[in-house]
């Protein structure tokens, strides 16, 4: 090891990526005590001791029209970014998420011959292959939160390793039903349902309907099942609330602020919009059915380009590498088409203990302490140059 202290520059996209760059940074500490963090940070990673150099909120944009008119200010920030790096000349770059703007810098800044690290593997794997060519170009190495891609990238010569997820170290292996019923005051007897139909609005203006629709189709003929929906935003709050007044649902489902996890814990079941919701709902072993819209021109899209390179879409089943739970895609995505997948989940206890038993399995092969393998592989990298 050498004796100076050693310098890390780190750039997280989004929150979930200020989760992951702390973990790694106080992993990284205990190898490396006397080391120095700088970067783009949220406020995980600064309580971890990364000086901040811009603020992750910067990075943090949803959309299409919302990135292209930030566009001029995103690459100053970039070009001031790789400036910073080459001054300082960091042993490591580490970009954490947050492709579209990462691989690029990753790619100069390797150029100028400092080690690069990619945390969060771009999910090529899933569409837009081509974008393998820049990612080799770009790191030295690929972190993989997920199994399956680390075969696949080493299909591209790119060095990666998996070091499994840390929220399945986060979360419990068995979690406690009854416990999260009595934190949310629900019935602990009833059975209840899960709405989930999105983050976004987007993704709720299309999902919302059916959800909501599929719920007084469930509710005609399970007349005692009640249903819950945690609110990803007070806009989407705000949306999914109109669509319940338009529809004259003569139900109700109880709205709630957040609360995704616990309302997981809590369901006997779970509807929800494909996404990383699926990976926590899987983490917290209640059974899904999985449902999803695109757009009609991304569709349109997708379907002409051939985008779309995997014969799964949701997290349970790309992980199982088969169709484990149901999803109701596009056309798909019909009250005639998840009444039923829902009802035989409801009605069937062997077919939620089909879920539960292989989400299990998965969480034991994602809990693998991931702060601790990340900072491990890092490590790894410096040691052998």
């Amino acid at each position: 090891m050498t004796d100076a202290p050693r310098r890390f520059f780190i750039v997280a996209g989004e929150q979930s990526g200020d989760v992951l760059g702390a973990g790694l940074i106080r992993a990284l500490t205990k190898r490396y005590p006397q080391a120095r963090f700088e970067g783009v940070t949220g406020p995980l990673m600064r309580e971890a001791g990364c000086e901040t150099r811009a603020d992750i909120e910067e990075l943090s944009l949803f959309g299409i029209s919302e990135v292209i008119g930030e566009i001029p200010r995103l690459l100053r920030l970039r070009r001031r970014l790789f400036e910073r790096v080459v001054e300082n000349a960091p042993d490591a770059f580490i970009g954490i998420d947050a492709p579209a703007f990462n691989t690029g810098l990753e790619m100069r800044v390797r150029a100028r011959g400092i080690t690069t690290v990619h945390y969060v593997c771009p999910t090529a794997w899933a569409w837009r292959q081509g974008r393998t060519k820049n990612i080799r170009k770009a790191v030295d190495l690929l972190l993989a939160i997920f199994p399956f891609e680390e075969a696949f990238f080493r299909r591209f010569d790119i060095p990666v390793t998996f070091v499994g997820h840390p929220l399945a170290n986060e979360l419990p292996l068995h979690p406690d039903s009854a416990s999260a019923r009595r934190a949310l005051e629900l019935d602990g007897d009833a059975p209840l349902l899960g709405l989930l139909p999105g983050s976004r609005r987007s993704e709720v203006s299309r999902l919302g309907p059916v959800f909501i629709e599929t719920a007084r189709w469930l509710r005609a003929r399970h007349p005692e099942l009640r249903f819950v929906a945690p609110m990803a935003t007070p806009a989407v709050r705000a949306l999914f609330e109109a669509q319940i007044a338009r529809a004259g649902a003569d139900m109700d489902i109880r709205l709630v602020d957040g609360r995704s996890r616990e309302i997981m814990r809590a369901a006997d079941v779970l509807l929800l919009a494909s996404g990383t919701a699926t990976l926590e709902a899987l983490l917290a072993k209640t059974p899904m059915v999985v449902a999803y819209k695109l757009s009609p021109m991304n569709y349109a899209i997708a379907r002409v380009f051939n985008l779309i390179k995997t014969e799964h879409v949701s997290m349970p089943n790309l992980l199982a590498k088969r169709a484990l739970v149901p999803e109701c895609l596009q056309q798909q995505a019909r009250v005639s088409v998840i009444g039923p997948e829902v009802d035989r989940l409801l009605e069937s206890q062997a077919a939620r203990a089909a879920q539960t038993d292989a989400f299990a399995g998965i969480h034991q092969q994602l809990a693998l302490d991931a702060d601790e393998r990340a900072a491990d592989a890092v490590a790894q990298l410096l040691e052998a140059r």
